[in-house]
């Protein structure tokens, strides 16, 4: 009984031993074939402003991507998407002002401005809160926003199919034009 018991420790052990070399094997070939990759340093450094401070100008979407994980309560997902980086095609603008007001429209190929509507706005950190009607309907909401070389990127979950669940996910791209 007490060889049997000797002998699985003695198991166990050259086991245990076997994969600690195993292990150091497995490292010191990780450390031969590691290549070190540098990162191509920029010549240009972005300073990132408050938010309330970056918000102020006027800005055009750029990119504007929507998932609905349960359109229209159905259990279908969908996905509207738009680059409005294409030609003699509309583009969504808005205005924000230092008094907390904003303005946003659609502006049409000919230059002229469709969908226009007012709100105010605030921030607080890198959220950005809007409150707004929309198609008769009141909007309140806030976007996590990050600042960009160009403008922002913003992304809020809402209910964007008034199907009253908060599952849609708006993501945005907008540059700053003035």
């Amino acid at each position: 009984m007490k060889s049997i018991f000797f002998t699985t420790i003695v198991i166990v052990g050259l086991v245990f031993a076997a994969c600690k070399q195993e292990k150091n094997k497995t490292e010191q070939i990780e450390k031969e074939t590691t290549v070190e990759v540098k990162k191509p340093e920029t010549t240009k450094t972005f300073q990132k402003k408050s938010l309330n401070q970056y918000m102020v100008g006027i800005w055009e979407t750029s990119y504007i991507k929507i998932e609905y994980p349960t359109y229209q309560k159905s259990d279908t997902s969908h996905v509207f998407e738009d680059d409005f980086s294409k030609p003699n095609t509309g583009r969504a603008q808005s205005e924000y002002k230092k008094d907390g007001t904003f303005m946003a429209w659609f502006k049409q190929p000919n230059g002229s401005k469709v969908g226009e509507t007012g709100g105010n706005w605030k921030t607080k950190g890198d959220s950005l809160y809007v409150d707004y009607t929309y198609l008769g309907k009141q909007v309140q909401t806030w976007y996590i926003i990050t600042q960009t070389k160009e403008g922002f990127t913003g992304k809020v979950i809402y209910d964007w199919d008034d199907d009253k669940e908060f599952d849609d996910i708006l993501l945005m791209k907008s540059k700053k034009l003035k």
